[in-house]
């Protein structure tokens, strides 16, 4: 029984370091440009299991998220704000999707 206890005590705290590591915290830039953009790239990468928290920072367009790296991939959480009308490093929004937008949510200028 002592031996068992010891064994015990010695393998919790790998067991507990193995659980921590599975939520990942990362930043990386999605175009956008307003409140309602805000609220649209949020949503979207909400909508990928394993994602637990986002925020969207308006002036500095960078999205700071907690995800399970376990459970998902970066590329889909990226891809799912694309689809969603917003260009990430990874992904980039369709075209149709894009032009959709309300005008106030067009990020890219065109030169005439």
């Amino acid at each position: 029984m002592k031996k068992l206890l010891i064994f015990c005590l010695l393998i919790a705290p790998f067991a507990l370091s193995a659980q921590n590591n599975k939520n990942e915290k990362i930043s990386f830039e999605v175009s956008g440009n307003c409140e309602m953009c805000k609220k649209r790239i949020e949503k979207a990468a909400l909508t990928v299991k394993g994602v637990k928290t986002v925020s969207w920072d308006i002036p500095s367009n960078v999205i700071s998220l907690i995800y399970d790296s376990n459970k998902v991939p970066l590329q889909d959480v990226q891809t799912a704000i694309a689809q969603a009308g917003h260009d990430t490093p990874l992904s980039k929004a369709p075209e149709a999707t894009y032009n959709e937008l309300p005008m106030c949510c067009l990020y890219k200028r065109t030169i005439e």
